[in-house]
């Protein structure tokens, strides 16, 4: 029987069949270029749903295999099991010609991935599906998203949790239920097409040493450098340029790969270079030295101010838009255009001259609790048909009630407002199978009285932030902290790819070195502190580890970018969610709308407050592209 036959409108069953490879690996650590397989299972589904194979082995790393209190598999275990590269060619055999499924795919793929590398063949896998981003799609009412959680949500038992085998025969449960749910909504499944690798373009570059000491500026005629001064160097040098980044970054000086305004001194041996360091910074009015004057200021580098060490503590989530008890009368910050006050409009001003005049932070109170003032409280809204304009306006009118704006048809949404043209949309014909209630627009506006939902909530659902709004990223007392997933979603689309992107900003709002812009081609910044996820192609995520970011980044941007000639105005609006972990509820929710014109929005920025990070939700939208909005943050981007 077909994973999808049993339901009355089956029709469409072909859209979920496909043979299926389901993988599950244990690792001696988090870093596919780093830590190894230590075992692997791999079961396959044909389109019926019924298992054509099964095969598990563990494998020998040659190495230490970490943590043996998580997995379970000591060094004895692993010492008579074969290595990789002598099964490869067998679990090679299961993935050819079938689409990889595991639990967060892109940490099994590209485990797999090294792996195959290192014996020197190629992962045969042209596309893979996660069930946890299948499941961020259905969105069930768990209180997160571990598959013991939605095993235990779709009675699939669970004998041995971290064994490869049984995660595997889990995972199918899990996938079989995942596709009768994905049938019921009418949901594109999340296929991610999976290019071959080449190793080159997936390995990042050491990491360079981050300067730990703030930007004192310019460099003053006759003046001497002072630790913290960022540097760049154009055209030929009599030094080896190594030696002289080597002697510099040594001295406690901040050596740049581009030039912007916040650039203290360029060095370079032709005063007429034409190079885009060299228009650039002339076109700032950065001083310019040579190479023999800039060694003898090495000499004497004046000491600079260290930044400050911000120690990330455990607190409790703070209610959107306010400060904890102790900052409350003193939050005071720096206003840019990332953050702005009202709507975006698709006049935005320019990226290039953001204000920088210090402003006392906006603050939203949470409204109160009583159902008279959030009557949509428990709700999730599904906005359909209107003009963009009317559709943002109706988006945020369920916010302001208490409620939560739906991107997409989910097993959460428990209303649809129906604005002019939304009777066209192809996702009415499932919501009337549904029975989801159906609402005028006039519905936003005499809800006071409106009955209860009645779907299953979770014990803790995320927080609706507004645009603007603010939320601590709380820390657990005791124990490693976790890393923050901040993952955005959208409607699919047809016709135009979105790209989220994230910069690693410092005090002067600039990317200390290039490899600080994560993006499609360049997934994880060089120390593996912030990467890129995709979950499927209406579907990417932000991998931070606050915890073991330097000093001098202040700030992480995440933005969305539209490859092509569509704007966020035919698009819709973007969903952003903060979870801890890849698996973990999410503690805060916003749904972003740009005006009309916009193809970049930033979507949320992440920045040190005290000893605490927050997460604040943006939506602001421009009109220029990704290339304006990386240069914007010092990013070298050819022209």
């Amino acid at each position: 029987m077909s994973l999808v036959s049993a339901l009355p409108d089956a029709s469409a069953a072909g859209d979920y069949a496909y043979d299926w490879a389901l993988v599950d690996v244990e690792t001696s650590g988090l870093v596919p270029r780093r830590d190894r397989v230590l075992s692997v299972a791999v079961i396959t589904i044909g389109p019926d749903g019924e298992q054509t194979g099964e095969f598990s082995t563990l494998v020998n790393p040659g190495c230490d295999p970490g943590p043996v209190e998580v997995h379970g598999l000591t060094p004895d275990l692993l010492q008579g099991a074969p290595s990789f590269d002598q099964v490869a060619g067998r679990i090679g055999a299961m993935l050819q010609d079938r689409v990889l499924v595991a639990h967060n795919a892109q940490f099994d793929y590209d485990f797999l991935a090294h792996e195959f590398a290192r014996a020197r063949m190629w992962l045969p896998v042209s596309q893979r599906l996660c069930t946890l981003a299948l499941n961020r799609q259905v969105d069930p009412p768990t209180d997160d998203m571990r598959l013991g959680t939605l095993a235990a949500h779709y009675g699939i038992p669970q004998r041995r949790a971290h064994d490869a085998l049984d995660d595997t025969r889990v995972l199918a449960g899990v996938l079989r239920a995942s596709l009768r749910e994905a049938a019921r909504l009418d949901l594109s499944l999340p296929l991610v097409t999976c290019p071959p690798r080449a190793e080159s373009q997936f390995t990042p570059s050491p990491p360079k040493t981050p300067c730990a000491y703030r930007n004192p500026g310019r460099l003053t005629p006759g003046g001497p450098l002072q630790q913290g001064m960022k540097v760049a160097i154009t055209g030929g040098t009599a030094h080896a340029r190594a030696e002289l980044v080597g002697r510099a970054v040594a001295a406690g000086l901040n050596m740049m790969s581009s030039v912007s305004r916040h650039t203290s001194v360029l060095v370079t041996n032709d005063p007429a270079s034409t190079s885009a360091k060299a228009r650039r910074a002339l076109a700032e009015g950065v001083p310019v030295i040579d190479e023999q004057t800039f060694l003898c200021l090495l000499a004497d580098v004046r000491p600079g101010t260290a930044h400050e060490a911000t120690a990330v503590r455990s607190g409790p989530v703070t209610a959107p838009g306010t400060a904890p008890d102790a900052e409350r009368g003193a939050d005071t910050e720096t206003v840019r255009a990332t953050a702005p006050a009202t709507p975006a409009v698709g006049t935005a001003a320019p990226p290039t001259a953001p204000s920088s005049v210090a402003v006392p932070a906006p603050r939203r109170p949470e409204p109160p609790a009583g159902a008279s003032d959030r009557p949509l409280a428990g709700r999730r809204v599904l906005v359909l048909g209107g003009v963009h304009a009317e559709a943002a306006a109706a988006r945020v009118r369920v916010v302001e009630l208490g409620g939560s704006a739906a991107v997409n048809l989910s097993a959460s949404v428990t209303d649809v407002v129906l604005l002019p043209g939304g009777e066209k949309d192809r996702r009415m014909k499932r919501i009337g199978v549904l029975e989801l209630p159906v609402r005028e627009p006039c519905w936003l506006d005499s809800t006071a009285a409106a009955e209860r939902p009645s779907a299953v909530s979770r014990s803790q659902e995320p927080r609706v932030l507004p645009r603007g709004g603010v939320v601590d990223l709380p820390m657990p007392h005791g124990g490693p902290a976790p890393e923050w997933y901040v993952t955005a979603g959208w409607a699919p689309q047809s016709d135009c790819e979105i790209d989220v992107v994230a910069f690693l900003l410092d005090e002067d709002e600039q990317v200390p070195f290039d490899e600080d812009f994560v993006f499609y081609g360049a997934p994880e910044n060089p120390a593996g502190t912030v990467r890129l996820l995709t979950g499927g192609p209406a579907e990417q995520t932000i991998a931070l580890n606050l915890a073991s970011l330097p000093p001098a980044t202040r700030r992480i941007v995440v933005a969305a970018a539209i490859d092509g000639a569509a704007t966020f105005g035919t698009v819709g609006a973007i969903q952003i969610g903060a979870a801890p972990g890849s698996s973990g509820a999410p503690v805060a929710r916003a749904t972003l709308d740009a005006a009309t014109t916009e193809r970049t929005m930033l979507l949320a920025e992440i920045y040190r407050r005290g000893p605490l990070w927050r997460l604040r939700a943006v939506g602001q939208g421009y009109d220029h592209g990704l290339d304006a909005l990386a240069r914007r943050y010092g990013v070298a981007v050819a022209d």
